[in-house]
């Protein structure tokens, strides 16, 4: 390998612009791609199977208008006033007017809203009244029934005593021998008034049946009218209009949903509705409306460009071989930037994929080509021939900027091992962009040097070529004192920053996660402090009812379940919102107590998905931000562990394999482990308890849901290029010679520069990014950026080099037999520096390698 990439290093130095044509032909598809099959960027994330997701597809396929997209427009007055009839109107105009917004489904009149709330509330007094007057009706009725059926009953008691008189005197004149014939009058007249009684007593009965009917008719619509009452009651949370009058939420629907929402439908909607100001009133709007997709490039990322310049130059002391490093850099994001957006049309790509492609770009670009440079300056300075010299740095420092790259590129592609696919997709952008980076610091370096000749160094250090040149001091091993101290302090002081990261919260931002200027916070806070925090982030609840219900037994099942809603702890308000045709799916807006990533809601949403069956079968399922957030939370957190143990796997075999040693790799892990939770403790520090948030200008909440396995991969691959370039000087060392801790000490001097060097390149780089104006791109730049700064710093030049002191020769020890059968990786190139015999200085035994290139400072 090391011998190939001298060979293609002394052909781009020799072909300088053949090799330069042809990356630019290469930048050249990338922008032609690029226009040909950039279709937009999403401001979503989305994990397939997930159990909100499986509500969302119900909903689509049942209730297709509630499964679309969401936002919501604020408008207040500026003095906190009512709203005045004028301003009510021109609010209605502009609602009733963006119906016709290409992709709005629907939109909600604030006004509207309240006058049919408060219709409904008239109706059901209205209908109170009329229920109570018919039953006072239904009661005098009763009376007038009961006096009739009194009378009827005198009647018959008169009746009967007059037939047994009349009885009694037919049987006294039969037993006398009279005739009765003058009795059959007075009979046939008892008969008719009996038959005129039997028939009010059928007229009584069908009056009273009639009267119970009408009475079980009242008592339904009673029951009814008060279970519309009770979900009423049920619903009196959920408001659109201020108590106050002087803010109205405008709730608009799309027809698709949120993560096929393009950007061009949001800004229309949010044209359409600073169109027309109206005086005296503000507008903002919901993060679903408001959420852009990130600039790809801003101020942070160029002053974080110019402090790595700044250090480049220092290192270097030449502008343009400061230079050279940056424009190989820049050329390499611009061909994996556009070369990645270039798939945006055939798979879903997230607003910050590409943006981490930009920022691992930058930081392996300019290091990968920074370490060729130094290696090749020194070389230089050591009187090599330049072509020759161009060929060995590629040979050398080239082969271990390869190997370090092609950790990273695995490290990152096995983000798809966690099956989430935004992630995997990030995770293969970013090894495109580190590809990419790598590709162009085997080829473009080694040209732009060949252009660049001897001018890559200073005038006065052309004039000292080919002197050799000695460290002034020696190297000296430090004491196991100090290396004891050492070890304790650092890891203590790691741990002690983890701590924090016991209380990690994940979560998706929201509206009050934004910049205090930003028109989603302005809304995120209006809309909390008129309506209450819940009302930023309402569950949907879908009801599946097996059986289906008859129409007269919605309402009751409706109040049912709504009423099981409402007896979860944290709820504000329930509403039903919609049922299908055959009655098998009830929909349900639930306002909780607190926001969307508040730890209640999160509770909520559990509690409410523990409920298992209802009466009659009923199950139910949550969708919402809430539900979102803990269903992705919770499957980013399940993926982690695996996902760190592939890469902790990852990293013993390939230490193993470069070290030829088994405790050098366990130092190395357990390291990166270290600095990793202490990663996580900053960021929880930062990011979910505020500290120092007013500095940087963000709002304390959940840390981003997918942060920690993405620095599980970045930070992974960089910190072992730092073991790389470090240990690899002090094997080198060890394996011609030196004493075990000597040749710690000799690897560390002579790896030290370049290693601080590009740490504090890629801090500068990853650090611009934490001024981004996306608060996801923010957390990420800020958590690359310590982790950096805590494995490079504390790690890499502290811990590990007195782990390695207290272990002295014990720490290259590996069983014969596992030697013997590894194939030998000469990462550092040091058998194509001896045959090529580069410099007089080659073959000192702390001088070997990419890891022992101490930067020349040159005036």
């Amino acid at each position: 390998m090391a011998e190939l990439l001298y060979r293609l290093g002394k052909f781009s130095a020799r072909r300088a612009w053949t090799v330069i044509i042809a990356w630019i032909v290469v930048l050249g598809i990338a922008v032609g791609g690029f226009l040909i099959g950039f279709k937009g960027l999403a401001t979503s994330f989305d994990i397939p199977g997930t159990a909100s997701g499986e509500v969302t597809d119900e909903l689509a396929e049942e209730l297709p208008d509630y499964a679309g997209a969401a936002g919501t427009v604020v408008f207040q007055t500026d003095d906190g006033s009512a709203f005045t009839d004028e301003q009510r109107a021109a609010i209605s105009d502009l609602a009733a007017g963006a119906e016709d917004l290409d992709g709005v489904a629907s939109v909600v009149d604030p006004f509207d809203a309240q006058q049919q709330l408060a219709d409904q509330t008239q109706q059901l007094a209205d209908g109170r009244t009329q229920i109570e007057a018919a039953e006072q009706q239904l009661a005098d009725g009763q009376a007038q029934l009961d006096a009739a059926t009194q009378q009827a009953a005198d009647g018959q008691a008169q009746l009967d005593a007059a037939q047994a008189q009349l009885d009694a005197a037919r049987q006294q004149l039969e037993a006398a021998g009279m005739p009765t014939t003058q009795l059959d009058a007075q009979q046939a007249q008892l008969d008719a008034q009996q038959a005129q009684l039997d028939a009010g007593d059928d007229q009584i009965a069908e009056q009273q049946a009639k009267l119970d009917e009408g009475r079980t008719e009242l008592d339904a619509q009673a029951q009814q009218l008060e279970q519309g009452a009770e979900l009423a009651g049920l619903a009196e949370g959920i408001g659109v209009v201020s108590e106050d009058g002087s803010t109205a939420l405008v709730n608009v629907g799309y027809d698709v949903p949120m993560l096929e929402l393009e950007q061009s439908t949001k800004d229309a909607t949010i044209e359409y509705f600073e169109s027309e100001p109206i005086d005296g009133v503000s507008v903002s709007f919901s993060t679903t409306i408001a959420q852009e997709v990130p600039a790809v490039v801003g101020v942070g990322e160029i002053v974080g460009v110019v402090f790595a310049a700044i250090v480049l130059l220092v290192m270097l002391g030449s502008a343009l071989a400061a230079s050279l490093p940056l424009v190989t850099a820049l050329f390499g994001v611009g061909v994996g930037a556009l070369g990645a957006l270039s798939f945006s049309g055939v798979v879903d790509m997230a607003s910050v994929t590409p943006v981490l492609g930009i920022m691992l770009g930058l930081a392996v670009g300019i290091d990968y080509s920074l370490f060729i440079i130094n290696r090749h300056r020194k070389q230089l300075l050591e009187g090599a021939e330049l072509r020759e010299s161009v060929g060995l740095a590629n040979g050398t420092a080239g082969n271990a900027v390869a190997f370090a790259g092609a950790t990273v590129i695995i490290a990152l592609l096995a983000l798809n091992v966690t099956g989430v696919p935004f992630l995997g997709l990030m995770g293969t952008v970013g090894a495109f962009s580190v590809l990419i980076a790598v590709l162009i610091a085997l080829t473009a370096t080694p040209a732009l040097l060949g252009l660049a000749g001897m001018r890559i160094l200073g005038k006065r250090a052309r004039a000292k070529v080919g002197q050799v040149h000695h460290e002034d001091v020696k190297a000296k091993p430090m004491s196991t004192w100090r290396a004891i101290v050492t070890v304790l302090a650092a890891s203590a002081a790691l741990l002690v920053v983890a701590i924090p990261a016991l209380d990690m919260r994940l979560g998706l931002p929201d509206g009050g996660s934004e910049s205090e200027e930003s028109t989603a916070h302005q809304s995120f806070v209006i809309t909390e402090e008129q309506f209450g925090a819940g009302a930023n982030g309402p569950l949907l609840v879908v009801a599946d009812v097996p059986a289906g219900l008859d129409d007269d037994d919605v309402i009751s099942t409706q109040l049912e379940i709504a009423q099981t809603i409402s007896d979860q702890g944290g709820v504000v308000a329930v509403a039903p919102i919609a049922t299908n045709d055959d009655n098998t799916v009830m929909a349900f807006q639930v306002v909780p107590e607190e926001g969307p990533n508040s730890i209640s809601t999160e509770q909520l949403v559990r509690d409410l998905r523990g409920l298992g069956e209802l009466d009659g079968g009923i199950t139910l399922g949550v969708a919402g931000q809430a539900a979102i957030n803990i269903d992705i939370s919770q499957n980013l957190a399940d993926v982690l562990p695996i996902y760190l143990v592939v890469v902790v796997g990852l990293s013993l075999l390939i230490m193993i394999l470069v070290f030829r040693s088994l405790l050098v790799p366990i130092i190395a892990t357990g390291g990166f482990v270290l600095s990793l939770f202490a990663t996580y403790g900053a960021v929880t520090a930062v990011f979910q308890w505020g500290w120092g948030a007013d500095f940087l200008g963000i709002q304390a909440g959940p840390i981003l849901s997918f942060l920690p396995v993405i620095l599980v991969g970045i930070l992974f691959g960089l910190a072992m290029d730092y073991q790389l370039f470090l240990a690899s000087g002090m094997r080198e060392a060890y394996v011609h010679g030196a004493p075990a801790r000597l040749a710690v000490a000799k690897g560390f001097r002579a790896g030290r520069s370049v290693v601080t060097a590009a740490a504090l390149i890629m801090i500068s780089v990853f650090g611009g990014f934490i001024f981004a104006e996306s608060v996801m791109i923010r957390s990420i730049g800020f958590g690359l950026a310590f982790g950096v700064l805590a494995d490079a710093f504390v790690v890499r030049m502290l811990l590990m080099p007195a782990l390695m002191h207290l272990l002295g020769k014990s720490a290259w020890w590996i069983p014969k037999w596992l030697d013997k059968v590894m194939p030998n990786v000469d990462v550092e190139g040091a058998a194509l520096e001896r045959a090529h015999h580069a410099a007089p200085a080659a073959a000192e035994d702390a001088q070997v390698g990419t890891a022992e290139a101490a930067p020349a400072r040159v005036e």
